[in-house]
């Protein structure tokens, strides 16, 4: 322990042996801060008497007079204790056992000082935590940002621009669900672990239930129970909630992430992506536009109807390449050598993760504000319709921003069962090639489709990403409270 650990610890004692109680139970709050600045005026001028809690974040003494900084989670405000109002007694005692980063709850009213600062006069004060270990000065996270994540509480005491960025991050979640069920979607949930897993093309985790003695997968999306729920007779439904990839980490992955998928029975193709811009400028209006500016991305520009593109289109645009005259894999890595691109086509089984590797390498960084991209290959997406006026495209479009994929949907989901068993059975082929990420044929899904799904659109949004590139984010790991990281190394001891 450092000496100030073991200062505070006998501070702890000497309040216990004093018959202080270090961590007492329940509040007698009133006020949060916020609420008193709000109603400062009131205050002042009835004299209201208040109480209010939160952390001691800096004192300063002068004489008689101590001033302390209190934070809640609402604001920060300034305390004021006199010695001369609140006794010699009191007032020492908060000098002998209050520290920075101790919980208090103060009484008192409110007033100005000489300088014209709103504060409060304490009259009364208890402890209600008292903190072992002292707070970073200048928190180390400022220069060690692996060390932000990992103790990602100190980064959240410390730096306000963390706090905003994940309330921002909570608003935005609570607008999506407003603005649904005000649209009539019903939120519904479906399995997190799943015997066979489906929705996507990625690698899954694997897991095993003792009692059943079965080996079970984290779901690497919700996509087709709900799909299956669309069959029981649901028309408008979604659901937002973790899901897991066991792939690399970087700045725009994690294992674990968050994401909306909603299902629209009926939906004709303009009418659900009005929907999907509606609900994005309603978000962003309510969760992102109150924000500081420096927390937003001073780069994008939201401004419906977002411009559309096609998939070989942009490839076009920044390649010269056309996708449509190369339909093997050997044709488009002797067009790729030609034109040097140098696109790293290793481990790719199958013409869609060719495409893919293309795309990702190549056209998708080049897209910097929100953009629609139509017809991606119908081999990239085994699970929505063909279009009929080119069955080597499909019914897909997403959303890029800044070079990432936010929003992924089928505005023609695939509702065919005897297409889709195919199509299964053409993603079985690739696995049996060495693919990773081909999907699995799932029985159950099929069997309900043969029961008859309508025709119906579905989305799945990255609410990580979105967040992340709204508020100016240069990673994933800054809005997701406590991401994935690589297990601490310890230093061996010497023998």
């Amino acid at each position: 322990m450092t000496q100030e650990e073991i200062v505070r610890r006998e501070r702890l004692e000497k309040m216990q042996d004093s018959g202080l109680d270090p961590y007492p139970s329940g509040s007698k709050r009133t006020h949060m801060l916020q609420n008193v600045m709000d109603q400062f005026d009131v205050f002042l001028a009835d004299q209201t008497q208040l109480v209010c809690d939160g952390r001691v974040r800096l004192i300063r003494k002068h004489g008689g007079l101590t001033f302390v900084q209190l934070q809640d989670a609402s604001r920060m405000m300034q305390l004021a204790l006199h010695k001369d109002q609140i006794g010699e007694s009191l007032y020492d005692q908060f000098h002998e056992f209050v520290d920075v980063g101790d919980f208090i709850e103060v009484t008192g009213v409110v007033f100005h000082t000489k300088k014209g600062e709103p504060t409060i006069d304490v009259k009364a004060f208890r402890c209600m935590a008292k903190a072992l270990m002292p707070l970073p000065e200048k928190f180390h996270g400022l220069t060690d940002v692996e060390a932000r994540y990992r103790e990602r509480e100190l980064d959240l005491i410390m730096n306000a621009d963390v706090r905003s960025r994940f309330m921002a991050r909570s608003k935005l979640i609570a607008s999506m669900r407003r603005f649904l069920d005000t649209h009539d979607f019903m939120e519904v949930e479906t399995p997190m672990l799943q015997p066979i897993p489906g929705g996507a093309s990625a690698r899954p985790f694997i897991t095993h239930h003792n009692a059943l003695d079965a080996d079970l997968y984290l779901r690497i999306a919700p996509e087709l129970y709900l799909k299956r729920l669309i069959v029981g007779g649901f028309e408008k439904i979604y659901e937002i909630g973790r899901c897991f990839r066991n792939e690399g980490i970087d700045y725009a992955h994690n294992p674990e992430f968050t994401m909306l998928e909603l299902y629209w029975a009926f939906a004709d193709t303009e009418s659900f992506i009005t929907l999907l811009e509606d609900l994005l400028m309603t978000v962003i209006h309510e969760a992102i536009d109150p924000l500081e500016d420096s927390l937003k991305n001073p780069e994008l520009r939201f401004s419906a109807p977002f411009p559309r593109v096609t998939f070989r289109q942009a490839i076009m645009d920044a390649t010269g390449i056309d996708i449509d005259l190369a339909l093997e894999p050997e044709g488009l890595i002797a067009l790729c050598k030609e034109k040097q691109l140098g696109v790293d086509f290793t481990g790719c089984v199958g013409m869609g993760e060719y495409y893919d590797a293309l795309w990702k390498h190549t056209a998708r960084p080049t897209i910097i504000q929100p953009t629609w991209v139509f017809d991606y290959p119908t081999s990239l997406k085994p699970l929505t319709k063909a279009k009929d006026s080119d069955p080597t495209k499909s019914a897909c479009v997403q959303l890029v921003i800044q070079g990432a994929e936010v929003v992924n949907a089928y505005y023609n989901e695939l509702n065919n069962p005897i297409d889709q068993r195919k199509r299964f059975e053409e993603q079985q082929m690739l696995r049996e090639k060495g693919s990773e990420e081909a999907q699995w044929m799932d029985d159950a899904f099929l069997s309900a489709l043969e029961h008859g799904m309508p025709p119906t659109s579905g989305v799945g949004i990255g609410i990580d990403r979105l967040i992340a590139f709204l508020t100016n984010a240069p990673n994933l790991k800054e809005v997701i409270l406590f991401p994935t990281l690589k297990p601490k190394l310890t230093e061996t001891p010497e023998i």
